[in-house]
């Protein structure tokens, strides 16, 4: 028999009612777990390896096909049991669910060590350009890069941006998550448009669109390195597979309309990126550091930008002081999201309260995330396995456990928030038939191929 619609109590203690304050509250809230570093540090990278429009194609392909059904999906789990991460998967398909539980939660608290890392970094990056000069050549990127990603200077950043993290997630759903977000969501785009106009004007613009997004190579979209670029940008940027989305979904009422609060959420996300890819693009084209973004993934944002900003003097430290803020912007509304998981699986699963939960959840990411803030290797070899392979087998168990266990749950949540049963009908199908497995082949191609980069 299927389970039960019902949210029972299995292996939960409780916590606190909270509820957004407003539906856009709840969108602008998991737009910013999804617009993150991976939009802007991630995009151009993975767009330079994957042949340029041939990546944006899969992309696209991907989040419009394969990764909405999925991110409906994970909101109907979130809101429909009511419960935290850890739990929720138990109360919709029963105790052999309760892998996805420990799988979510073992993703969300691997990226964050990481990425607590990676804001460090922002965030220093931010304070140099508005304190100091710009390198003014790649050899003087490099040698800053490295001083702010190793040793002293990496842990404090991390340890600085995960206390900063909980100190949001402290305070609260409405106090703390809806109040930075409906503040840093609008202020980032205005950010991005307005870094976007100032790029389309550059000598090289014309060429960095042609070179990197518009290059059109058919070969790429068999290629399994792209493949695996695509998958992991879209599931990584949309955030789907982590549990962070579901953590939020569990605080909406019953009658949000999730089907039209998903596409607000992937728009926006796929639009970010995109409008970060024009420019970058421009930028690296017109001071000519193609080299230095297709062979490093931070090389576009911690040492192609700030170089070429450099020839431009007072004005282009002031396009690095815009961009690294926005950048900082996009990471502390996606790291508050990772940490919410964590902290509302263990007010659900022990009762505790919210301050506890946040702050020993900093304590044990802190002390996770050492050997990422004190080796790049480390942090690189992090993002591909929690940020890559574990993302791409959440949202495949996912699409399984919606799609194929508990089907009536996923349909009478959305047609009870007055979705259109046609519509309920095609998310469903593509849930159940096309999600699983085109994601069975992302994660094998996936595995694959990090395995043969490793190996080689």
């Amino acid at each position: 028999m299927p389970p039960s619609l019902d949210p029972p109590r299995l292996f939960s203690r409780g916590r606190p009612s909270e509820r957004w304050g407003s539906s856009l509250g709840f969108v602008l809230a998991a737009a910013g777990s999804a617009v993150g570093l991976g939009n802007l540090w991630g995009f151009a990278y993975r767009a330079s390896q994957g042949g340029g429009s041939a990546f944006v194609l899969l992309y696209l392909l991907i989040v419009v096909v394969v990764c909405l059904p999925v991110l409906v999906a994970e909101m109907v789990l979130g809101r429909s049991t009511g419960h935290a991460p850890l739990i929720a998967p138990v109360t919709a398909g029963g105790r052999r669910w309760r892998p996805l539980g420990w799988m979510f939660l073992a993703s969300a608290v691997g990226i964050l060590s990481y990425y607590s890392v990676l804001m460090g970094w922002t965030g220093r990056s931010l304070l140099h350009a508005l304190t100091g000069p710009l390198p003014a050549d790649i050899g003087g990127a490099e040698a800053y890069f490295i001083g702010i990603s190793t040793g002293g200077d990496a842990v404090l950043g991390h340890l600085l941006s995960l206390g900063l993290t909980g100190l949001v997630v402290a305070a609260g759903v409405r106090a703390g998550i809806e109040r930075l977000t409906k503040v840093a969501m609008p202020l980032l785009f205005v950010m991005l448009l307005a870094l976007l106009l100032w790029a389309a004007f550059l000598p090289g613009a014309v060429e960095g669109y042609s070179t990197f997004l518009l290059r059109w190579d058919p070969a790429k979209l068999s290629d399994p390195a792209t493949i695996r670029n695509a998958f992991t940008q879209a599931f990584f940027s949309i955030g789907t597979g982590i549990g962070a989305i579901l953590a939020y979904a569990t605080y909406l009422n019953r009658t949000s309309p999730i089907s039209g609060e998903a596409v607000a959420v992937v728009g926006m996300d796929t639009a970010v990126g995109l409008m970060a890819g024009c420019v970058t693009f421009p930028v690296v084209a017109s001071f000519g550091l193609g080299d230095v973004v297709s062979g490093s993934t931070v090389g576009a944002l911690f040492i192609a930008l700030p170089t070429g900003l450099a020839s431009l003097g007072p004005a282009g430290r002031v396009v690095a002081v815009v961009f690294f803020l926005l950048a900082y912007l996009a990471a502390i509304t996606s790291a508050v999201s990772l940490l919410e998981v964590p902290a509302s699986s263990l007010m659900d699963r022990l009762g505790w309260s919210r301050r506890r939960a946040v702050w020993l959840s900093v304590a044990a990411i802190a002390v996770l995330g050492l050997p990422s803030a004190l080796d790049v290797g480390v942090l690189e070899r992090m993002d591909a396995v929690f940020g890559g392979v574990f993302l791409i087998a959440g949202g495949l168990a996912l699409a399984l456990l919606l799609g194929w266990r508990a089907p009536a749950r996923y349909r009478a949540d959305l047609e009870g928030s007055g979705s259109p049963p046609a519509l309920v009908a095609a998310l469903l199908f593509a849930l159940r038939w096309v999600s699983p497995p085109a994601i069975a082949v992302g994660l094998v191609v996936s595995i694959a191929d990090l395995a043969r980069s490793w190996a080689g």
